[in-house]
Parts: structure tokens; C-alpha cells; sequence
């Protein structure tokens, strides 16, 4: 069935993507400040034109990383919705130039068009529509985040912040093949330093303690900590060391990507990492890092705001399913507070952070249209 909402959504939809390519154009790194200075002042310009003036507005410094833009706008409700986003992509500036703003039939290609900037398209649309339209609705907050690809070290206080004042979160990240995300995994990120001793290989090995012999004593033994079965995996995925190849190797680094879905795996992690131990005492080892998301797992108030979800859904003949996913988001932060929090309700698309990344815009407005109506049945949540 097509209601208003999506019909409104379908004759909009070439200014929909109109936006999605304004925003694209403005190339917004997470490591590049004044990139990401100047594309948050042109979000916020787009902001007022099609939402007017926010009730209030705070913007919070980052630092080195992106700035955090908070506002929001007033409903005919009670309430406040708080749409989560972020404005930084993975894409350095001069992407653009050698992969530019692409339609092709229905696939629109761009660096960072779905991971996330058509979910920030759809959530100003979805308000716009039900002003139009005069649904009743509560006010809606968008919160934009300018580090979340590099760990919302700078933005997760606004966001924790910011959960808690709201009735409930909504998170624009990208959906899986139009399902919702309603568990994510945690992430722990760590960095292993391993010091030797050099000496010459040929002339004086045994003078030498290798930190590259310790350092392959060790991942074996950092490895092991996985436990499938219970959703914890772990890989090292960047290792480097040593000067030359007669050098018996002074220094040694790996990284390390841990994914946990039961908290209670983080304190296990931790005490095998306290118990690495390598057979020559010469050698000194490093572990720093940390737990950069708890996961995600799903509250009692978050399945009651997915049922919500589902039934907005269906009220434009559509079904929505919810999936879970290894990688994560804000929405990590959102449900560890035990807030009510749903995740991936942006664009349809699929290669975020490869250069097969695109959207399909013919399911933009029916998205819009489920997010529009889930926001006005949140004023009674």
C-alpha cells in the first residue's frame, strides 16, 4: 500500500538525494578538522533551510576531533526523540575527485553516501514530512557526531548526556538489507609493544633477546582467548618490527581488534592479558589500550521501541526484521546505559567503507516514512 507519508517521501525523494549529494560533496574525514569544520557549517546551514531554527542549539568542541552539533525542534507532543548521527566518514578529502556523486539506475555510489550521510538525509526528512503533513509528534534532537569512525572518544559524553534526556534513541546508521540493528557486538582495542635486545645475528646471536621471537610467543597466546561459542573474536591485524634481516630485533608492535558480545567477557580478556608471559626475561613487554564500546545487546526497553518500530513499519505495508552485527556504533553507548536505544533505521545500501559503497534510492522513502511515523508514536513510548 502507498500512504501519505511515503507518497509525500516518493515526490520528494529528487530533493532527498539533492541533500544526500550536498552532503557528500562536503568531504568530511574523521582526521581533518578543517574538512570537518567546514562540512558541519554547511550541515547546519541545510539544517535551517529545511527545518527552520532549532529551539536550542549547542555545539561542543572536539579538540582535535570533530565537533559535536546538538539541536533540536520543537513537537506538538510531549517527549523528545533523539536521532543520532554522524557526519565523518573513512574517506580522506580528494576521494571525491577520482570517485564523484554516481547515479546509475537505482544505485547511487559516493564515498560515505551510506555510511551515513543519506541516514541524516532521512532523518531531517522524516521530521519535515510530519510537519507538513501535521502528524503529531514529539520534538525530535539530532545529535552529530564528527569522531564516531575513530571511536566517539570526544562525542560519547554528549551522546551518554544526551540518551538519558530523551524518551528514546534512534540511530541512522546504514541498515542490513533494510533490517534494523538490534545487537552489536563490543570492541576492545589494544596495542602490544614488545622491547629486546639487538645484537648481531651472525657475529653475537646469543647477546640478542628477539622482541620478534617474543612477540610470536605471544599472539598464539593472545589468540587463544577467543571463544567463538560465546561470540568473542579476536584478531591481530597489523604487526611490524625489527630494523634488518642479520638484526636480531630490538622492537616489536602488533595491534590487536577484540569483538565481545556477553560483557562479561571483558574481564576475561583482561586477566589473560595480565598473564602473557614470554620465556626470556630480557625481553619487556606493553599492553595498552582499552575497551573502546561495551556491546550492544537488547534491554527490555529497547525490544518494546523495535516492536514500535515494527508496527510503523507495517503501517506502510512493509516488515521489518531485526539482524545482529559484528561492527559497531553510538547506539554501544545508548544500551550499556540501559536506555532504550534502536539501531541501522538509515539508507539501504550495501560497501560502506570499500569503494563498492552505494545506496538504493528507491527505498528511501519508505524508510523515511517508517521513521517519521515510528518518531510520532513515540510522543506515547
Amino acid at each position: 500500500m502507498t500512504t501519505k507519508l511515503v507518497a509525500r517521501a516518493e515526490q520528494e525523494l529528487p530533493e532527498v538525494l539533492a541533500d544526500l549529494r550536498r552532503l557528500v560533496e562536503h568531504e568530511t574525514p574523521s582526521n581533518d578538522k578543517q574538512a570537518l569544520n567546514a562540512g558541519l557549517a554547511d550541515i547546519e546551514r541545510w539544517l535551517a533551510e529545511r527545518l527552520g531554527e532549532p529551539v536550542s542549539r549547542q555545539r561542543h568542541d572536539g579538540g582535535e576531533r570533530g565537533d559535536v552539533l546538538d539541536v533540536t525542534y520543537p513537537g506538538t507532543t510531549g517527549g523528545t526523540v533523539l536521532l543520532l548521527c554522524h557526519y565523518d566518514t573513512v574517506w580522506p578529502v580528494g576521494t571525491l575527485a577520482e570517485w564523484p556523486f554516481t547515479v546509475d539506475g537505482d544505485r547511487i555510489t559516493a564515498p560515505g553516501c551510506l555510511d551515513m550521510k543519506l541516514g541524516i538525509v532521512h532523518g531531517v526528512w522524516a521530521l519535515r514530512l510530519l510537519r507538513e503533513l501535521d502528524v503529531p509528534h514529539p520534538s525530535v534532537r539530532f545529535l552529530l557526531n564528527g569522531d564516531e569512525e575513530i571511536g566517539s572518544l570526544a562525542s560519547r559524553p554528549h551522546i551518554e548526556q544526551a540518551c538519558t534526556e530523551a524518551t528514546a534513541t534512534l540511530v541512522l546508521e546504514p541498515s542490513r538489507e533494510g533490517m534494523a540493528k538490534i545487537r552489536r557486538k563490543g570492541l576492545g582495542l589494544f596495542d602490544l609493544a614488545v622491547q629486546g635486545v639487538e645484537s648481531h645475528a651472525g657475529l653475537d646471536p646469543t647477546a640478542g633477546a628477539s622482541a620478534i621471537h617474543a612477540i610470536a610467543e605471544l599472539i598464539p597466546a593472545i589468540t587463544a582467548l577467543a571463544a567463538p561459542e560465546r561470540g568473542t573474536t579476536i584478531n591481530v591485524g597489523l604487526l611490524s618490527g625489527g630494523t634488518g634481516r642479520n638484526v636480531v630485533a630490538g622492537r616489536a608492535t602488533c595491534e590487536i581488534d577484540i569483538r565481545i558480545q556477553d560483557p562479561a567477557e571483558m574481564a576475561r580478556i583482561d586477566a589473560g592479558f595480565r598473564e602473557l608471559a614470554v620465556s626470556d626475561d630480557r625481553i619487556r613487554v606493553e599492553l595498552t589500550g582499552d575497551w573502546n564500546r561495551p556491546p550492544m545487546n537488547p534491554n527490555p526497553l529497547s525490544e518494546k521501541l523495535f516492536e514500535q518500530a515494527k508496527a510503523a513499519a507495517q503501517e506502510h505495508g512493509r516488515a521489518l526484521e531485526g539482524t545482529s552485527v559484528g561492527g559497531v556504533s553510538d547506539a554501544n553507548f545508548v544500551s550499556a546505559l540501559d536506555k532504550p536505544v534502536l539501531d541501522g533505521l538509515g539508507a539501504v545500501g550495501a560497501g560502506p567503507h570499500s569503494r563498492d559503497e552505494h545506496v538504493i534510492p528507491s527505498e528511501s522513502p519508505g524508510q523515511i516514512a517508517t521513521l517519521a511515523t515510528l518518531i510520532s508514536n513515540l510522543r506515547n513510548f
